[in-house]
């Protein structure tokens, strides 16, 4: 038998992005780059759209902003964040505190 590794918690990340933001597109690729080497739950926000209102009052001059919560059951945890420039490691790292 082998060894398998266990993921007590999965993490759920959101990006709140917006259109036509060059920060926004990097980000994007980045998370796609890590999204492609390993598995989590996966959300963009636009903060333009009038559903999101809520989030543009908070992160209108701010985007990009990643989100990265651990998910157990229906409970999310308060999540960590990343503003504006992020590296691959750097969400790797919040990914995993958040599956632990």
């Amino acid at each position: 038998m082998f060894p398998t590794a266990i993921r007590l918690q999965a993490a759920r990340v959101t990006l709140f992005t917006r259109a036509n933001c060059g920060l926004c597109d990097t980000a994007k690729l980045t998370v796609s780059q890590l999204h492609k080497r390993r598995p989590f739950d996966y959300a963009e926000m636009d903060i333009q759209l009038p559903a999101n209102k809520a989030w543009k009052d908070v992160y209108d001059f701010d985007v990009p902003v990643l989100h990265v919560q651990s998910v157990a059951g229906d409970a999310l945890s308060d999540p960590k964040k990343l503003f504006h420039r992020w590296t691959e490691q750097e969400m790797e790292t919040l990914i995993d505190a958040a599956e632990k």
